[in-house]
Order: structure tokens, then C-alpha cells, then sequence
């Protein structure tokens, strides 16, 4: 039975919503283009190329120290070293989110119908993930950073969503991330000033993601409606969480000391820099809009959105 959701903006919307496409009809064609358009990273990359000393690890505009006094007291040598950390550090945070999300994916079509186009879709969207996964860590490692982590309390904290995630929020989950990464990761893949790897394995991911952010939408959208009133709250908390942990951990404070500035420091300089916030709030704008029109931002939680910096 459909749950009638709390009066507000966010009923209001999800009434008018767009009936969400059919399950199986969809997944037959994201599979279709991903035997067109796919990628294999250890041959499709020359990871034997070489590492131009002048060019960003990323946009200098998306580093999480842009416009600061920091940012100013540094050198251009130092400014490419730390965006080159500071992309090591998002792929690392990717990996990690990555290996959440596979869980999330395999618990949810546990025991279905292999046959069923909707398994073999999310079969090959866990294929992708592993793929990107070992990209993203031969990225860091041909770099020469460290394989950057959240710390360990996130990581205990992602072992039990991975563990226990479900419907809507699972989905909006795999949003959260991959929404956020392809806006910056577009951005990426144009810039002329940044590493031909961060290019490469950007243009990657951006392609690729794109299928699977197609379907996520599509099963928040087949899934919110049947909630209760109280199921959503804990569906829009659950989002609002991994929203804001996803955003803090994004650029790890050790990725500081690799020029030298105290990461404690740095971080906080990163925190009150609202250029790069409001990069964050730009990436983010689609995604919040859509969640938002779904049901799955409104009420106390989304205290949590804008502690993140993401409305």
C-alpha cells in the first residue's frame, strides 16, 4: 500500500513526480549500452606514461584550499602537489564508497531471478565498481600518494550500512556519491591543465557512472512512494547521513601534510573556505533538487545537508 506522505513541498511534488520507467525495460537497455561503451581502465589507460611535473592533479579551482591565505602562501609546485593528493585522496574516498555500495547492490538482488534483466544489470554495474575500484587505486599508486581512507570510525560506521542499507535510502546513497564525483569529474576531464591520467580515468568513470545513476534514480523514484510517514523519516535521516559524512571525507587532512601545512590547520582553513563550498552546493544542486522532489530531503535532517555544506 502507498504510504500518504507529511503535507509540505515535498508531498506536494511527490504527487506530480513522474511515474518512474519500467524496471526490467531499463535495465535491458543500460545493458545494451554498456556491451557498446565500456571500458577496461589496465588496458584502456597508459599507465606507463609520464607524470608531467607542471600539470594539476585536479582543477585548482576544486581544491579544497582555493582563495584561502593558505592557498596563497604556497607555491606553484606545491599548489600541483597537493591537488595531486587531493584527487588521490577523493579516488580513495571512491573506492571505499564503492565497495559500500557493491554490498548495497548484491544484498538487494540476493535470491532473485538471474534471468530477470534487473540482476544482470546490477551484476554489471558491480563489474563497473570493481573496475573503477582498481583504478582508482593504480591512479594513487602511479602518483606515488598514499591510498587514502576515511578514518576508522567512518569505516566502521560504512560497514554497517553496508550491512544494513536498504530501499530508497541505499539508492539515494549511491546518489549521494556518484552525483557529486561526475559534476567535478566533468569539470576534470576538460581542463587542460590537469594530469592526462586524471583525464583519462575521469572520462572513465563519467561515462560508466552515468548508467548507474540512471538506474539509482530510477529505483528511489519506483521505491519512496511506499514508504509510511515514519519509514521516510528514517529514509530521509539515513540520506541526510551519508550525505554529510560522504562530503566531509571527501579530502582527508593527511593530503595536507603533503606540502608541508599542518593537516588540523589546513583543515579548518578547508571547512570555512566558502568558495570550495560553494562548489560542493553547485555539484550537488541536481541532486538535492531531485531528492527533494522525491521526498527524501525535508525535516529535521536536513540540518545535516546544510552542516555539509551541500544546500
Amino acid at each position: 500500500m502507498t504510504a500518504t506522505l507529511p503535507s509540505g513541498t515535498a508531498a506536494h511534488e511527490s504527487a506530480t513526480r513522474k511515474a518512474p520507467v519500467d524496471r526490467q525495460a531499463l535495465s535491458a537497455r543500460l545493458l545494451g549500452s554498456a556491451a557498446k561503451k565500456s571500458y577496461d581502465p589496465v588496458v584502456d589507460i597508459d599507465w606507463d606514461a609520464p607524470i608531467p611535473d607542471h600539470l594539476y592533479g585536479l582543477s585548482p579551482e576544486w581544491s579544497s584550499l582555493y582563495g584561502t591565505e593558505l592557498w596563497e602562501g604556497l607555491s606553484e609546485e606545491q599548489r600541483v602537489t597537493l591537488t595531486v593528493h587531493e584527487y588521490c585522496s577523493i579516488s580513495g574516498v571512491g573506492i571505499w564508497f564503492e565497495c559500500l555500495l557493491m554490498q548495497l547492490i548484491l544484498r538487494d538482488i540476493y535470491g532473485d531471478d538471474p534471468a530477470q534483466p534487473h540482476v544482470q544489470w546490477a551484476l554489471t554495474e558491480i563489474a563497473d565498481e570493481c573496475r573503477h575500484s582498481v583504478m582508482f587505486a593504480r591512479t594513487a599508486q602511479t602518483f606515488g600518494a598514499p591510498s587514502y581512507q576515511p578514518p576508522k570510525r567512518i569505516l566502521r560506521l560504512g560497514k554497517a550500512f553496508a550491512a544494513k542499507g536498504d530501499g530508497p535510502a541505499a539508492y539515494a546513497a549511491i546518489l549521494v556519491a556518484e552525483e557529486i564525483l561526475d559534476i567535478f569529474q566533468r569539470d576534470l576531464m576538460k581542463d587542460e591543465r590537469v594530469q592526462p591520467l586524471t583525464r583519462a580515468t575521469s572520462q572513465i568513470h563519467v561515462v560508466e557512472e552515468a548508467r548507474h545513476m540512471r538506474f539509482a534514480r530510477e529505483e528511489v523514484a519506483r521505491r519512496t512512494p511506499e514508504l509510511s510517514a515514519w519509514q521516510l523519516r528514517k529514509h530521509r535521516t539515513v540520506v541526510a547521513a551519508v550525505a554529510a559524512i560522504v562530503a566531509e571525507n571527501l579530502v582527508q587532512p593527511e593530503v595536507y601534510a603533503s606540502v608541508g601545512l599542518d593537516p588540523e590547520k589546513a583543515k579548518a582553513a578547508a571547512r570555512a573556505n566558502e568558495h570550495y563550498a560553494a562548489k560542493l552546493r553547485d555539484a550537488s544542486a541536481g541532486l538535492v533538487s531531485f531528492l527533494r522532489g522525491e521526498g527524501l530531503i525535508g525535516g529535521p535532517s536536513e540540518r545535516l545537508w546544510k552542516r555539509a555544506q551541500l544546500i
